[in-house]
């Protein structure tokens, strides 16, 4: 099965200050004896048509390009190209109004409230809607911090202003500032098909509230408590199905876990944390990959 193992073109921007997981894991697959083929996911050149499968591994771009990345899942699933995580997910998961979903539900989500885009809303009534004098604004389709904002009552006039100009492009969400993100540190737990790997605490530097490794982050790799793996768990039985990777992030707040984002399209997996990862990651995908060998055989018989 010859396999596409998508990434993005790498100016710099968003690449980790930790290790080239992408590159590394590439070689722990291919070396297994997989083919497997790194690709720019919006490369012209690269004919999709002739891979049987596409493992959908690092496009962190993809939502500063976002209508062109709907175009190109489009494309593949024209061709018939079936893709790791599947692409009706991956839609889903690119905009941040999931989580809506997710906490009608029924499992705890921080507390959200959505601006749409061409809207000019009174940002100071957040402050009372989510019982919180902080507030964090970010855009629904965003990652590695983009636009993402502390909003206090000192700041309020200035980020309001900011906002309305920014809502004249896209959609944002306010959220209330969770000091358990500063005491704490949020918890991350990757899931391989669905089946738990590993997963880690990351603390913010002295003075931020930014979690990400390559903006000054610590990840420290902790036994979550029980209860924690437990809650993560129910959010990749209701919402990862026939996904091979999901990264679920959340806080624990007076003893229960608290989903900050459900990762599903390109997130880091932090596979240096845990010396069985890249070994459990193999064992997921070939179990995949088999089920889809055993599909491709009935149907041709």
């Amino acid at each position: 099965m010859k396999i596409a193992y998508v990434c993005y073109e790498d100016v710099g921007k968003y690449s980790s200050n930790v290790e080239n997981e992408d590159q590394i894991l590439l070689d722990y697959l291919t070396n297994k004896g997989l083919n497997l083929t790194m690709e720019v996911w919006n490369d012209p050149k690269v004919n999709w048509a002739n891979y049987d499968l596409a493992l959908i591994k690092s496009p962190w771009d993809y939502f500063d390009q976002i209508e062109e990345f709907y175009r190109w899942l489009n494309k593949l699933q024209n061709l018939k190209l079936d893709l790791l995580n599947p692409a009706s997910i991956i839609k889903w998961n690119s905009d941040k109004h999931y989580l809506r979903e997710i906490a009608e539900a029924g499992l705890n989500v921080t507390p959200t409230l959505y601006f749409e885009k061409g809207e000019r809303p009174d940002l100071a009534i957040c402050f009372e809607k989510l019982n919180s004098d902080m507030l964090i604004v970010k855009p629904c389709i965003s990652g590695g911090s983009k636009n993402t904002i502390k909003v206090t009552r000192t700041n309020l006039t200035e980020v309001t202003l900011l906002l309305h100009g920014y809502l004249a492009e896209e959609a944002y969400m306010v959220q209330p500032f969770l000091t358990e993100i500063e005491t704490g540190g949020e918890w991350s737990f990757l899931f391989f098909n669905g089946t738990f790997s590993h997963n880690l605490l990351k603390k913010a530097k002295q003075g931020d509230f930014r979690v990400q490794h390559y903006l000054g982050g610590s990840i420290h790799s902790e036994s979550a408590p029980p209860h924690l793996l437990n809650s993560a768990k129910e959010y990749v039985e209701q919402f990862a199905k026939g996904c091979l990777y999901a990264r679920v992030d959340g806080l624990e707040v007076n003893g229960k876990f608290l989903l900050m984002e459900l990762e599903l399209i390109e997130p880091f997996l932090f596979l240096f944390t845990n010396q069985d990862s890249y070994q459990n990651y193999y064992i997921a995908l070939t179990e995949m990959i088999n089920a889809r060998k055993g599909l491709i055989h009935r149907i041709e018989v």
